[in-house]
């Protein structure tokens, strides 16, 4: 698969053409940054843990039957991926309060929520990534209603998948978001799925082991993210 030019570069992936119109590469970068690119850094390591660790958990969930776009690993930093018409509505799953839910309901963080939240947020840098719901999606055209319900059920899919992968290695998946797109008409994960987008805690201590490390500089970000895949067995 021939790499060819750069057709998007965000704030920590870079996605390139190939010969192959259905599918890119995704580059996994160094960079890193929080609130809203407020905050940017360069961490040694980053692009290739992620990448590893995020083929890990996408060949997990394609083993549970979630359709996903990673296809494999091309070098340390690079995966193909499916060509995905992407929907611009991020969902997010919260098994334990933490973050903008703590700041938004004044609930006390590490309070366990059952059953577990399910929120939509438009995905819009300028706007802060603002918290919808789905009449809006449906009102201005961002996703139709069949898309929010597979959206939702594949969301929560991932959930059961997962939850049961970080707790029988010891850790607490607090919260991760996802992000959809269409590949020939059908409902996909994409975008990753790593500590840079998700919460995790070690079970027993409750240290923070994800990207809140880097956005309250609690330090060794790549350190941790390497050891949380360590434990649920990605090879590095």
């Amino acid at each position: 698969m021939q790499k060819r030019e750069e057709l998007y570069s965000g704030k920590a992936k870079s996605i390139f053409k190939t010969d192959d119109p259905d599918r890119f590469i995704m580059e996994f970068r160094d960079d890193t940054s929080a609130f809203d690119g407020v905050k940017k850094a360069q961490l040694s390591r980053k692009g290739m843990v992620n990448n590893k660790f995020n083929a890990f958990v996408m060949e997990k969930l394609k083993d549970a039957g979630v359709p996903v776009h990673f296809e494999k690993l091309i070098s340390d930093n690079e995966s193909l991926v499916k060509n995905l018409k992407m929907i611009p509505v991020e969902c997010v799953v919260r098994n334990v309060a933490a973050g903008s839910l703590c700041k938004r309901l004044g609930i006390k963080e590490g309070t366990v929520l059952t059953p577990s939240t399910f929120e939509l947020f438009l995905k819009n840098d300028e706007l802060h990534d603002p918290m919808i719901n789905e009449y809006h999606a449906l009102a201005f055209g961002w996703a139709t209603q069949d898309q929010l319900d597979q959206m939702r059920s594949l969301t929560f899919q991932v959930n059961d998948v997962l939850k049961t992968l970080f707790a029988n290695a010891g850790m607490t998946l607090v919260d991760y978001k996802l992000e959809f797109g269409l590949f020939e008409g059908q409902v996909v994960l994409g975008d990753e799925f790593s500590p840079d987008g998700c919460r995790i805690w070690d079970a027993k201590t409750g240290e923070k082991m994800d990207k809140d490390r880097f956005r309250q500089d609690l330090g060794n970000v790549i350190e941790y993210y390497e050891e949380v895949g360590k434990r649920l067995g990605v090879t590095f």
